[in-house]
């Protein structure tokens, strides 16, 4: 019995052996071809990309190398091109764009300052940036205090767009411009604010230009807004600072600088009512308004119910202004108007500076007199 098992087992092994040493010879054959092959990848790789080529990808897929390799392209004679590794783009990473900082506080016009007094905060935020920013301080000499504030507002030129609108009854005739912002053009309000002088009886001592038509007269010397085509603000002395040019659409004058240079003119301490105008009552201390560029041509705003042309004046060259003039004067006429278009983009919500007389919604109504809308570009 135990012969004849033992004469099995010879003839097992007899046929055995010799296929066992021949599929080790042809793998180590095969081994070899799949290792000399071209390229960088390492032996693991490979040896997988071989067999998936020799109909061996189930036994490569057992072995895990699916999910760390994909195939390659089989080639004659076995040999392989390994597909160069795969890289996903990078996902590009958006650019912060860094906030605009808050203005440098503003020197109040009483001392000591109280707690937040000429400091800014952002009054309207475009795509994330305060591009009109506001102070409030107290008018001098602490009359009113805080019954009158007066609003300091600085505009980012760059982010904004200026338009000049004439009034239905100032400066007087027919434009193609309404005298209103009507609900079709309120998309994109960011603020408004008054104009000057009148035009039609001289008061203003300087002409108002708007689109080729040019009512009274565009005096040299005269403090001048200046708006251009592509939607940007300029001040300064006409046919000195400021000129016509091709690309002027609109000019408002209206008396004679109070900012030049960075300085307060003379003109500020010695012009009486030959210069600055009539007041109500004959008073020194009314509700004035008055605007300016800084030196980097950004536009800033002032007004109050209670200031007198030396406080105007002084509030807006330390609010950096280094060309200023001023803007209408009295109770009915001052104004600045910011518009809130949270709730509804194309029919903001518009909220006076400070407390002026007159209702915030003024210029959503039809305007007597000639204006100023500011847009997002």
């Amino acid at each position: 019995m135990k012969k004849s098992g033992t004469g099995r087992l010879r003839r097992v092994l007899r046929w055995t052996v010799p296929v066992v040493a021949a599929v080790l010879g042809l793998t180590g054959y095969c081994a070899h071809e799949a290792l000399s092959a071209p390229g960088r990848d390492g032996a693991v790789v490979k040896l997988a990309s071989w067999s998936r080529c020799h109909a061996l990808g189930p036994v490569t897929d057992l072995m895990g190398s699916q999910r760390k390799h994909g195939s390659a392209d089989c080639v004659r004679r076995g040999a392989l091109l390994t597909a160069a590794p795969r890289h996903l783009p990078a996902r590009p990473v958006p650019a912060r764009v860094p906030v605009l900082p808050l203005h440098a506080p503003v020197l109040p016009l009483v001392a000591p300052a109280q707690s937040g007094e000429g400091v800014f905060t952002p009054l309207v935020t475009v795509k994330g940036q305060p591009v009109v920013q506001k102070a409030i301080m107290r008018p001098d000499q602490g009359l009113g205090d805080a019954d009158f504030p007066v609003g300091v507002v600085w505009m980012r030129r760059t982010a904004l767009r200026f338009e000049l609108h004439p009034g239905a009854s100032e400066p007087g005739g027919y434009w193609p411009v309404p005298p209103t912002i009507a609900p079709g053009l309120r998309t994109g309000l960011v603020a408004t604010y008054n104009g000057g002088f009148k035009v039609s009886n001289g008061d203003s001592h300087g002409g108002f230009y708007l689109d080729g038509r040019t009512v009274g007269q565009l005096r040299d010397g005269a403090a001048s807004e200046v708006f251009h085509r592509d939607g940007s603000l300029s001040i300064g002395v006409w046919n000195r600072d400021v000129g016509m040019a091709p690309d002027v659409v609109g000019v408002r004058q209206c008396l004679v600088p109070l900012v030049s240079g960075g300085r307060l003119t003379g003109d500020v301490y010695n012009g009486g009512v030959g210069v600055w105008g009539l007041t109500d009552g004959g008073n020194s201390f009314v509700a004035r308004s008055g605007v300016g560029v800084d030196r980097n041509g950004d536009i800033l705003y002032v007004g109050g119910r209670l200031m007198s042309v030396s406080s105007l004046a002084t509030t807006l060259q330390r609010a950096g202004a280094v060309t200023a003039m001023m803007l209408d004067i009295n109770l009915s006429w001052p104004s600045f108007i910011s518009y809130d278009s949270t709730a509804q983009p194309h029919d903001p919500v518009p909220h006076n500076l400070v407390n002026f007389v007159r209702a915030p919604t003024r210029y959503y109504d039809q305007s007597s007199r000639d204006f100023v809308a500011v847009y997002a570009r």
